[in-house]
């Protein structure tokens, strides 16, 4: 392995550090991404769970438990409960950009080395060829078997770039649909929770003429 590594040339250095760099974000990612890591099961509780005003307090407590996404933007929410409907969907708007920001983090590398990857590989065979074609120059194209084996060489480079940059356009895909797809269910559970602030705001306003008029 170390043999081939080092007849394929120099460019098989920077494909190394790329690929390894690439691994350390799927990896990443594929544990930051987890479902149950970014909709954390006691906050979906507090969404489905909240019918009263009095729920508050308990709710934002235990929102302050957990990191993430979710329980930020739902805290967020529980704060200024007290605000218009227009301006609370403004604010958790506001903020789940920010958050949709970590749920991205390392996405962008990923799609940086799925597209240099195979240049990478390609600019190696060309340099490969450059060489072929300098022992083309001072032997002559009779020595058959030391150009096969200078193309061979030269073609491992591009081999290699697409080895790396086919799995990696993979999981940048496969992270990129599923990011996405947390996001829009923090949005769902985002409104369902402005949603039911509103309504109970809205009964306890129409309530208090009837308990005064009481």
């Amino acid at each position: 392995m170390i043999e081939l590594f080092e007849r394929a040339g120099i460019m098989m250095y920077p494909l190394a550090l790329a690929s390894l760099i690439a691994l350390a974000f799927i990896i990443e990612r594929a544990i930051s991404l987890r479902k149950r890591k970014i909709l954390v099961p006691e906050i979906l509780s507090v969404v489905n769970n909240f019918s009263s005003l009095k729920d508050i307090d308990l709710a934002k407590t235990i929102c302050e438990k957990y990191e993430g996404p979710l329980p930020n933007v739902i805290k967020l929410g529980l704060q200024n409960y007290h605000l218009p409907k227009s301006e609370i969907k403004e604010i958790l708007e506001d903020q789940g950009r920010q958050e949709i920001r970590a749920l991205e983090r390392g996405l962008p590398v990923l799609e940086t080395i799925a597209a240099i990857a195979p240049l990478l590989g390609l600019l190696g065979t060309v340099l490969g060829m450059v060489r072929v074609f300098a022992v083309i120059k001072d032997q002559g194209i009779g020595q058959t078997a030391a150009l096969s084996g200078g193309i061979s060489e030269a073609l491992l480079t591009t081999v290699t770039g697409l080895f790396i940059g086919i799995p990696v356009l993979i999981a940048y895909n496969y992270f990129t649909s599923k990011s996405e797809s947390l996001v829009l269910d923090i949005e769902k559970y985002t409104n369902q929770l402005i949603q039911k602030i509103n309504k109970l705001k809205n009964d306890e306003t129409h309530s208090r003429p009837e308990s005064q008029a009481v």
